[in-house]
């Protein structure tokens, strides 16, 4: 009987033990990364499309049918070089019938001017002949009028000529125009016409080849966001990589910020000029480059893990996954919000450096294991890692990023509701 009494409150005890152990809330278990002491590099990324420095659209002055190519894609060209030719025969009568224009036009001005000459004789022969007597005035007065239309005869005979000299000029340089030469040194990218196609200038010339000057400097245009124009500078380095050399990355220079804005869809961006050497001419014109330019860059700094920026504690009566600001989607640095703290998690304003004074904080864990929040104040941020300008926090400190819990139950760590996946 005392053995089963005994053997009651044995297992009484222990109930009520169990019962006391698997009522308490499991322990909480925080992950943890070091404060490290580097280099953060601050980068705007943008995307754009290469062209040539220089490209130029070559068109004709004149009509007529193509009867000649001299390039083709790809040709190199020199500066005057021909390159089309159109059918010349109907340019070189209107400079044959030019030509005959402006010989006759000379010609009438030759027999005016003896015209002149013999009329200014003879006014001053019936001059001597009125002192004489032997005339009367009516005679020197007609000599007088034949002598002043002659002169004007000479000054209309020469504005012919001129008249003539011109389109006789002007005949020669359609001539000349029908040879389509390149206007620049370079390789013809594009070409429009073919031989035997009419083309026609009138209102607008049109582009029968696009020549590109020199595709050993090409540039990138791209489309930098309104909030991030502000970090860009003249001269800034940036680095490149395009879809036909995906494991190569390539180098440029920031050498233009246009002003003038671009509106898309409500969004503001503004076109940012990107210098490229394409010495190996690998790079070809409207080819699409993912640019990444580094705005800002410092060594042997103090920095912290953006995700220690991004921690909240979250409270025993709240479940894990329902916190507003739980790890992975409280506020970052900035001010952001979201899944990884947002564009640019971490970034201080503009990335200059210079937090608000307390404006951030992390937590380090106390001798107990309990998160215990420490202010600083962050700096420049490449979205992994923040700048610790001010704070209690020194290199090798463990920062939580994490919170994790221990279920007894199961004998391991995991949320109440299962394993995490």
């Amino acid at each position: 009987m005392k053995k089963i009494v005994g053997a009651v409150i044995l297992l009484t005890v222990l109930g009520a033990a169990g019962y006391f152990y698997f009522k308490q809330p499991p322990k909480v278990q925080y992950k943890t990364l070091k404060v490290e002491r580097g280099a953060i590099t601050s980068t705007v990324s943008a995307t754009g499309t290469l062209n040539a420095v220089v490209t130029v659209q070559v068109g004709t002055q004149v009509s007529g049918t193509i009867a000649k190519l001299y390039v083709d894609f790809n040709s190199p060209v020199k500066k005057g070089q021909p390159i089309a030719q159109i059918d010349p025969a109907l340019f070189n009568s209107a400079v044959q019938q030019s030509r005959g224009n402006a010989l006759n036009a000379e010609a009438s001005l030759a027999k005016s001017k003896v015209t002149l000459a013999d009329a200014k004789r003879t006014l001053g022969r019936n001059r001597e002949l009125l002192k004489e007597g032997i005339i009367a005035q009516s005679d020197l007065d007609a000599a007088q009028t034949a002598y002043d239309s002659a002169l004007t005869g000479v000054k209309a005979a020469e504005a012919t000529v001129l008249q003539t000299r011109g389109a006789l000029k002007q005949a020669e340089t359609n001539l000349n125009y029908s040879t389509i030469r390149s206007p620049v040194d370079g390789t013809v990218v594009s070409r429009n016409v073919d031989v035997g196609q009419t083309v026609a200038a009138s209102f607008q010339t049109p582009t029968l080849f696009t020549i590109a000057q020199d595709l050993t400097k090409m540039q990138i245009d791209t489309s930098v966001d309104e909030s991030d124009i502000s970090k860009l500078q003249i001269g800034q380095k940036a680095t490149f990589t395009v879809d036909a050399y995906s494991d190569r990355q390539f180098e440029g220079k920031v050498v233009q910020i246009r002003n003038a804005p671009v509106v898309t869809q409500n969004v503001v961006t503004y076109v940012t000029v990107i210098a490229v050497d394409n010495k190996e001419l690998k790079l070809k014109p409207g080819m699409t480059a993912n640019v990444t330019v580094e705005t800002l860059r410092k060594d042997n700094l103090l920095k912290v893990p953006a995700a220690a920026l991004r921690f909240k504690p979250r409270s025993d009566k709240e479940k894990p996954g329902a916190a507003k600001n739980g790890a992975g989607g409280s506020a970052g640095p900035g001010g952001m919000t979201g899944a990884g703290g947002g564009r640019g998690a971490g970034a201080g304003p503009k990335g200059k450096g210079g937090g608000k004074e307390g404006g951030q904080k992390v937590y380090k864990l106390s001798a107990e294991g309990k998160p215990v929040p420490v202010a600083i104040t962050t700096g420049i941020s490449d979205g992994s890692y923040v700048e610790v300008l001010t704070g209690n926090l020194k290199e090798g400190d463990d920062v939580v990023v994490e919170q994790l819990s221990q279920d007894k139950k199961k004998g391991g760590m995991g949320s109440p509701m299962g394993p995490r996946f």
